[in-house]
């Protein structure tokens, strides 16, 4: 989906957009949500999988990069170390997260027998974000049933916005959620696809950027200021020194098809800084900031009889269309989040406006 064409915004655009321009461009990539939503309860899940067999028997290969660890995601340790993912990503609120991966670790537990017995456990990989501007997070709305939802619904078409674990989100003083967009490249003659899912949470409300051109978003929202980071008392964001303060935390997913190593898969999550920064968010103190790229070209699997393995990789002194693809696709992601989000009021009064109704603002 991303930006529409009859959109009242534009985004430069180097390379051609994939079919859908989402993730599951990305042959055999899939998403699957549940939405929570009912007056103060605003949350809910997003899964993704790299694609549609046994995925612990049939690892992607990946890098993933912190690009600021105010997170408390799980399984980022091992991605670094082995450079694989060997189940579905879980998104959900940052208090959810024992929750979804316990119900992760169930699901992948009766897809192989073995786990545990004859081979070791598994990497379960669970990200996640603060939605307690919005949500009630201390409720701990999100059961396991609802992870295993989100797994067993998982399609090649979704809903981006205030959806699955976008639900509760906010950015950039707006609306935040689910985002995604996907590029197309060539590579010696073939074509290929890289794919960007974001559940975005970050930035300081006046410091939006599409295209080079800023939004101040500062009266966009009107909360009581109780939430997690605002003081009690205020209306809109809360200030510290005169300035919003950059809180609250991005996941990035980058998923390809083109043959990519460990070490490149990271570097390309390194990029994804370039994104952030271009619609107007510094990272910020307070605030968790993680990418992670995987490629469907690279399978790595769980058994071989052989102790050489032959994998495929780009040549480093070409890759920089990579890059900056990489970058395009997450960009259009990130502000799509914004986009298709619907003006939410939550917990404790908080309101906060899409972007589409900002931009209708008198």
């Amino acid at each position: 989906m991303g930006i529409p064409s009859d959109a009242p915004i534009r985004l430069h655009r180097k390379f051609e957009r994939g079919d859908r321009n989402k993730i599951t461009d990305v042959q055999g990539v899939r998403v699957g949500q549940v939405t929570l939503q009912d007056g103060e309860i605003n949350t809910g899940v997003t899964a993704v999988l790299p694609h549609c067999g046994n995925i612990f028997r049939d690892k992607v290969m990946a890098g993933c990069s912190v690009l600021n660890g105010f997170g408390k995601s799980i399984g980022l340790v091992q991605i670094q170390e082995l450079g694989t993912i060997e189940t579905p990503i879980v998104m959900t609120n940052t208090l959810s997260i024992g929750t979804a991966f316990t119900a992760l670790t169930k699901y992948m537990l009766e897809q192989n027998e073995d786990i545990g017995v004859s081979t070791g456990t598994v990497n379960c990989l669970v990200t996640e974000c603060n939605d307690g501007r919005l949500n009630d997070i201390r409720g701990l709305h999100v059961r396991e049933e609802h992870v295993r939802q989100a797994l067993d619904s998982a399609s090649d078409d979704f809903e981006e916005g205030a959806v699955g674990a976008g639900t509760g989100m906010v950015c950039l003083g707006l609306k935040g959620g689910i985002g995604s967009a996907s590029r197309k490249i060539t590579a010696d003659g073939g074509e290929y696809v890289i794919g960007a899912l974001v559940m975005t949470n970050y930035g300081s409300a006046g410091n939006l950027v599409i295209d080079g051109v800023h939004y101040d978003t500062t009266k966009a929202s009107a909360h009581t200021g109780e939430s997690s980071g605002c003081a009690a008392g205020t209306t809109g964001a809360v200030s510290t020194g005169g300035e919003d303060k950059d809180r609250g935390s991005v996941i990035i997913l980058i998923a390809t098809d083109l043959p990519l190593s460990e070490r490149q898969l990271t570097r390309v999550s390194k990029r994804a800084m370039v994104a952030l920064a271009r619609t107007g968010s510094y990272c910020g103190n307070g605030s968790g900031d993680i990418a992670i790229t995987f490629t469907t070209a690279n399978r790595c699997a769980h058994y071989s009889e052989k102790d050489i393995l032959k994998y495929g990789m780009f040549f480093d002194e070409n890759i920089d269309r990579v890059f900056e693809a990489s970058v395009e696709a997450v960009e259009e992601a990130l502000i799509s989040s914004l986009y298709h989000a619907k003006t939410t009021e939550g917990v404790r009064g908080n309101r906060y406006m899409g972007l589409i109704d900002f931009l209708n603002m008198d």
